[in-house]
């Protein structure tokens, strides 16, 4: 879904943190290619405070490490946002700035609808949350001390294809194909079929980042599917389409997760995503080292 042709966002300045990650870097590559002007800090670069920053997207952070790097986790999604935020904005170097969270927030909930102004439950002692309240705590700056123009962004499980390096969705693709390729017939997985995730794809994420950085209102956005995907409903359609046969090597049964509302995209800024499954048609259909048959 194109959000405009290329040269509708010639003359717009973006600033991305983050740039070296796999959403930060998509991101860049889509806004240069539709013309925008795109400064990528490096990790350790000196910002030119005094200069203008234009619509700054924060996707600087730690997802599956943070229990083994719980310092550069506060770093990341803490104390330098607190640095872009006092210095960009005390300079009027910031247009907007767009911070990315997670739907992970969120689980706690349990079972039921998950909505932006949800109270999220969160417990310090439990050091699963230490992902959590860092997160937390950069929203909470974002409203504290963004001046408005700080929008908070609750993304889910983001993923391309095979070829992504981290996620558990490219993993299982690529078991699969590997099983194609070897003739075995069996891909066994090591998670379970009631685990259950809400997929939203890369293009899909990266479009609703620039209408939220050039349009948005709202201080909170959900960015998901809208839609939990269960593993066996992965399995299912993966044995459908490559005639391999998929083992779970687990039979956890967790606690239910929420459904993410994605309305307030949706009303504010006319943003659909792609069912999971339509877009792993495409991909299927079209890549020729995606797993046909075994």
């Amino acid at each position: 879904m194109a959000f405009a042709p290329s040269g509708l966002l010639q003359g717009q300045r973006f600033t991305v943190v983050g740039a070296a990650g796999f959403v930060g870097s998509r991101l860049c590559a889509t806004l240069r290619a539709r013309g925008a002007q795109v400064w990528a800090p490096a990790r350790v670069e000196s910002w030119p405070w005094h200069g203008p920053l234009g619509h700054v997207i924060y996707c600087a952070g730690l997802t599956a490490d943070y229990l083994a790097r719980p310092f550069d986790t506060v770093r990341a999604h803490v104390s330098h946002l607190a640095e872009v935020l006092q210095h960009g904005l005390q300079q009027g170097a910031i247009d907007s700035l767009v911070y990315l969270s997670s739907t992970r927030l969120y689980d706690a909930l349990g079972d039921g609808l998950a909505q932006e102004d949800a109270v999220l439950p969160m417990a310090p002692a439990n050091p699963r949350h230490l992902y959590d309240l860092s997160k937390g705590l950069g929203e909470s700056l974002c409203h504290v001390a963004g001046q408005g123009r700080a929008r908070v962004v609750r993304l889910a499980c983001v993923y391309e294809g095979p070829g992504d390096a981290d996620g558990f969705l490219p993993a299982l693709l690529r078991q699969v194909q590997a099983a194609r390729g070897a003739g075995t017939g069996v891909v066994a997985v090591d998670s379970s079929p009631y685990f259950a995730r809400d997929y939203v794809h890369v293009d899909d994420v990266i479009e609703a980042l620039i209408r939220i950085a050039l349009r948005g209102r709202e201080p909170v956005y959900n960015l998901a599917s809208g839609a939990n995907v269960s593993n066996a409903e992965l399995f299912a359609y993966l044995e459908q389409r490559s005639g391999c046969r998929i083992q779970a090597l687990l039979d956890t049964v967790p606690g239910p997760v929420p459904t993410i509302s994605i309305d307030r995209l949706g009303t504010e800024l006319q943003w659909r995503p792609r069912p999971l499954f339509d877009v792993l048609d495409r991909i299927l259909d079209t890549d020729p080292g995606a797993p046909i048959s075994c």
